[in-house]
């Protein structure tokens, strides 16, 4: 007897779907204000579907970290258990021996803890339901709907037709009901090779849908597995577990990405069969974002040719190496609900996703001084044992960031590119003659350029000071128009600063090479570190989680795999130009 969870074919439930529309689709969606997953959920708990309950679940594969993508259904299952007094549980699809480890596990949960969700005593794992999912599968074998196949794989794909033609049955689709129990058994007791045979379901082999016609339910792998160990040689497919598990915790919205569309007839069917709870599949369009690729596959390529450094690298789009780079958590919730959720695919520019770190570091982020490529200035008139501390404000957006002191002497340094000896039109900053200001220090002005004897390059200013432009106040009538950062070099730290840019030239890299080879577009600009740069000596002792501003050239953090103590390594977060911010604006000038 089928329970009361088949509701989801009644009239009842249908009769104000939109025509010709996905029955996932509601008509009110727009006048509620609410995305058509939330527009659901509010029906199914005014009709009193699930008895009101709303049960979500994140059901990632252990076989690589999570990324960005990731994050979206993270945030989106995490927070509608959340909006609505649901649950969400955490669970492992680990149906593939060959790929997954206890590493990609770990990683899992750290990335969703940073990100600011908890599941609880809600861990789980589908391979604790492999006994229920084989129970269920004898039940599918004597109810005449599952069937033992020797087909070899290149065959089984020529019998199940086209996209015009039927698929036409296997030779092997009519064995009787003692047979396929005999032979699944022996199959898991691990008397037939790897490929010899699969388990298939009986289902519908003149369906437009692919899916539906006899899939894959158990293929033979002897390997060894991470938790079950070698307890198992046959393993059950995705269409198989992922539904059935979801029966398993009494989910109610299984929240799904758009591939997975076609994957819902054969949920229900499935559920329908085995005749179990039944909760309901909900698909939603999957991120994509400019300048980088979003499948692990071949995020997982980058990280065994060596094309970046690992997992945590922070060019990749994953959480880790976002966490690494200095992304705060706030900024990717805030990215993820301002994208919201849609039923069409559609590319997601990087900028928009850079746009919502600096408006949340700007926030946060603590600003300092920082020289990247160091130019020795001497201020000849001021005193040489003299050192000032001056007043520091440490976040202009923040008065409860207070202040800091910051040493102030007779050799500074400040950029090279801050100084031009014959400067361009426009050239504001520091020339033979000219007068800038110091940020909380003096004005300062350039007498003399020196250079080196034997490159020839000017390696060191000889300048002068005001003492009366103290925290670089201008006298009456008096202007400057260039402000300089700089650090003073007896009291400056050493330190290594790597600045990353996008992983790829191209915004969409798997587009333009036709899926061949997207490698040939990636950056080789993507990282260029510097050495010998100095930074003011309240760095110190930063550490990583800390979020930094150095003025005039972006956000930075302390990497938190390489940095150590007198060796500091920081990396850059994003500049601080915001390209997002002009589109928006070019926007809005268009719409007026």
């Amino acid at each position: 007897m089928k329970n009361d969870n088949n509701e989801r074919r009644n009239s009842e439930e249908l009769k104000d779907a939109v025509p010709g529309d996905d029955p996932n689709v509601v008509n009110g969606e727009e006048s509620t204000g609410l995305d058509f997953i939330r527009a659901r959920i509010v029906r199914d708990g005014k009709t009193g579907k699930y008895d009101g309950r709303v049960h979500t679940r994140f059901p990632p594969e252990p076989n690589g970290y999570l990324h960005i993508g990731h994050a979206k259904s993270i945030c989106l299952n995490f927070g509608i258990a959340d909006e609505y007094n649901g649950l969400c549980n955490l669970r492992m699809d680990d149906t593939d021996p060959s790929k997954e480890s206890m590493e990609y596990v770990e990683a899992i949960k750290r990335d969703v803890r940073w990100l600011g969700f908890d599941w609880g005593d809600r861990m789980y794992y589908a391979s604790d339901y492999f006994d229920q999912l084989y129970e269920w599968a004898v039940k599918l074998i004597k109810k005449g709907k599952a069937y033992v196949d020797q087909l070899s794989e290149e065959e089984i794909r020529e019998y199940r037709g086209t996209v015009t033609e039927p698929g036409r049955p296997s030779p092997y689709r009519d064995r009787s009901i003692e047979e396929n129990l005999d032979l699944f058994e022996r199959m898991k007791n691990g008397e037939f090779a790897d490929g010899e045979l699969v388990l298939r379901a009986k289902a519908d082999l003149a369906s437009p849908n692919m899916k539906m016609r006899d899939p894959l339910m158990y293929r033979i792998r002897h390997m060894s597995h991470y938790r079950t160990g070698d307890k198992w040689c046959i393993y059950p497919m995705y269409d198989f577990t992922h539904g059935q598990s979801d029966s398993i915790e009494k989910i109610t919205h299984s929240i799904c990405t758009l591939e997975f569309e076609n994957n819902r007839e054969l949920y229900d069917w499935f559920l329908d069969e085995i005749e179990i709870y039944h909760p309901q599949q909900i698909e939603f369009a999957r991120l994509n974002l400019s300048h980088t690729v979003m499948s692990k596959r071949r995020l997982l390529e980058l990280v065994e040719e060596g094309c970046v450094d690992g997992w945590d690298d922070p060019r990749m789009p994953t959480i880790s190496g976002l966490r690494r780079r200095g992304y705060s958590p706030e900024a990717i919730r805030a990215f993820c609900d301002r994208i919201g959720v849609a039923k069409r695919e559609s590319m997601v520019d990087i900028a928009l996703l850079e746009h919502c770190l600096r408006e949340d570091l700007n926030r946060r982020a603590m600003r300092v001084m920082a020289v990247l490529r160091p130019l020795k200035v001497v201020i000849e008139n001021y005193p040489e044992d003299e050192v000032e501390m001056l007043d520091a404000v440490n976040n202009p957006e923040s008065e409860s960031a207070g202040s800091r002191k910051l040493p102030f002497s007779r050799v500074i340094y400040i950029e090279q590119e801050d100084f031009r000896e014959y400067p361009p039109k426009k050239f504001f900053r520091l020339a033979p003659g000219r007068e800038v200001r110091l940020k909380h220090g003096y004005f300062i002005k350039c007498e003399k350029a020196i250079r080196d004897e034997k490159s020839g390059e000017i390696i060191e200013l000889r300048c002068t000071y005001d003492p009366k432009t103290k925290s670089g106040e201008a006298p009456a009538g008096r202007k400057v128009k260039g402000t300089l950062h700089w650090v003073s070099a007896d009291h400056a730290v050493s330190a290594e600063v790597r600045l990353y840019d996008h992983l790829f030239t191209t915004p969409d890299p798997m587009s333009e090479s036709g899926e061949e080879d997207h490698k040939k577009y990636l950056n080789p600009r993507s990282l260029e570190v510097l050495e010998g740069c100095m930074v003011e000596p309240s760095l110190s002792d930063a550490r990583p989680g800390e979020y930094f501003q150095f003025l005039r050239q972006g956000y930075f953090c302390v990497d938190s795999r390489d940095s150590k103590p007198g060796a500091l390594v920081f990396n850059r977060t994003v500049g601080l130009r915001d390209t997002w911010a002009k589109i928006e604006k070019a926007q809005q000038s268009k719409k007026g």
